[in-house]
Parts: structure tokens; sequence; C-alpha cells
């Protein structure tokens, strides 16, 4: 049984003081659907693309690293203008339209389903994120979310915040940023954010906090995992490899969230960290290879 990803695939345009403009594929959900493909899973993306050079670009790419794109390509291929700063970091300026047709997947059954970001919260594109996941859940599928909050297009906060923990009260696993968790919920500790998720009914969560590491949390275990030591290129992709590495691994596994202990959450945090570590060590969304060493 294969994996589906469900969300956006656009171009990135990375600008930084003193550069040339630079073309890059992105999309967080493409970025984890590509990192799957790579590390040797089945995977499937559900997207909205068009047919223009940009477009042909994103697919070509993604069934490069043997993801199956499921697409309508028509009109102009979303763009996220990325701005780099310094230290390596991303601030985004978007051009979108989310407006897929779920009809491609067909009826078939997928051992994962994993929705995020952008796709997850503009309409009319996230009815059928709703469908799919109820697909997933009818089938006992692993389902998980990661938000990546962009607040400039996502709407104000109260409705983001509900869709936010609709979706996480519906899914098995959630992964977000501190900088998502703090937008979420600001003024709360992380232990509290995690708390507050796991709550809505979530089995596991995953918070990175860049080079503080990150915390994985079920019900009843938790762990701090440490971020290694690594030479930052920029952070573009290092999330989505984080995510992608997680999906890979609860499915290969198969393990059930309750039965799963420190000893187990930690190993699922130092397998993504030393992933994100390679893909943050190189320019853009150029996520692990399973052949690669460390992958």
């Amino acid at each position: 049984m294969s994996i589906l990803v469900i969300g956006e695939a656009l171009i990135d345009i990375v600008s930084s003081a003193g550069s040339s403009d630079r073309y890059a594929p992105g999309g967080a959900p493409a970025n984890v659907a590509l990192g799957l493909g790579r590390l040797g899973a089945d995977v499937e993306l559900l997207t909205d693309v068009g047919d223009d050079f940009h477009g042909g670009f994103l697919l070509a790419h993604l069934r490069e690293s043997h993801v199956r794109v499921h697409a309508r390509p028509t009109g102009s291929t979303s763009t996220a203008r990325a701005l780099l700063s310094a230290d390596g970091s991303a601030e985004y300026e978007f051009s979108l339209r989310w407006a897929p047709d779920a009809s491609l997947v067909g009826s078939g059954d997928w051992a994962a389903i994993h929705v995020g970001s952008i796709a997850a919260f503009l309409t009319p594109g996230a009815a059928a994120v709703d469908s799919l996941l109820q697909r997933g859940r009818d089938s006992s599928a692993l389902l998980s979310f990661d938000p990546n909050i962009r607040a400039s297009i996502i709407g104000d906060h109260e409705q983001a915040l509900a869709r936010f923990e609709s979706l996480a009260a519906r899914v098995d696993v959630v992964k977000l940023s501190d900088a998502d968790a703090d937008w979420l919920y600001p003024g709360q500790s992380a232990d509290a954010q995690v708390d507050r998720i796991l709550r809505l009914g979530a089995k596991q969560v995953a918070l990175t906090c860049g080079s503080e590491g990150s915390i994985l949390s079920t019900a009843s275990a938790r762990v701090r995992v440490p971020a290694g030591a690594v030479k930052v290129r920029d952070t573009i992709g290092a999330g989505d490899t984080f995510m992608s590495s997680l999906v890979h691994d609860l499915q290969s596994t198969g393990t059930r969230f309750e039965d799963m202990d420190e000893v187990m959450l930690t190993d699922l945090g130092e397998n993504a960290s030393r992933r994100a570590a390679i893909t943050v060590g190189r320019a853009g969304a150029d996520l692990p290879w399973a052949s690669e060493e460390g992958a």
C-alpha cells in the first residue's frame, strides 16, 4: 500500500542580499512526498500545478524522486518567494492557488495519508483534504498533519486556530515548529502547547525547535532530542525532511502509539534530526536519499 500526500507544489524563488534570484521546486507537502520517495517509500502526491514551464519542471522533479503525481495542469503554477536572512532562515511571500481534483486519486486505500501547510487551510481545496482524511480514517490509515503556518495567507488567528484544531483532532500525528506553536498558542510553554494538541486527539506530537532540537510526545511518553552540530547553508526543507522521516519510520514499523516508550520516540527524533541535518547543509529543499551516508 502506498502513502498519499495532499498539498501544494510550487516554485520557490530564493532571494538573498548580493545574489541573483534562484528558482527551485518547493511546497511543503511536495517536499514531504519527495523525501518519502527518496527514502524508498511508495508515494503519491495529489496537488495543483499549472501547464506552464514551472509546472512541467515540478512534475519532472517529483517523478525523478519516484513520486506518482496526481494533478490536472492548467493555468499558472503557484510561487513562493523565499527571502533569506544572514543566518539562513527564510521568510516567504506567496502567489497561490489550491484547487486539486480529488477524483484523480481514484478509490484506492493507503497505508498513510499526510496533509499539510497552506493546502490544509485554503479553499476550495480544503474540501478535498477533508474528504480524503475521512477516507483514511475509515480505512485505519496512519494520518499526519503539519500546519507549516503562513500567517499572511491563511486568514485571521481565530479562524486558522479553529481549522488547525479541527484537523489535529482527526489525525494520528501532528508535527509543527516552535514558530507555528507560538503563533497558534502565544505565551504558552512548549510542554503546554504539546499537551493541548494531544488533548485534541492527536496520538503523537512532534515539536521542532531549530538548533534546540525537538520534543516528541505521546499521551504516556515524552522526550527531548537535541539537534546535532551542523553547518547551515539554509533551512529550506528542514521541517519537511523531519516530517517525511516521521511518516516513513512510523509507517514502516507499524508500532502502536500506546506502545511507544521513550527509547522509540528518541529513535524517531534522532532519525528525523539526522536527515534534516543533511538538508540544511545544502541549498534549498534537497532532501536526502536513502543511499546517502547518514540518511
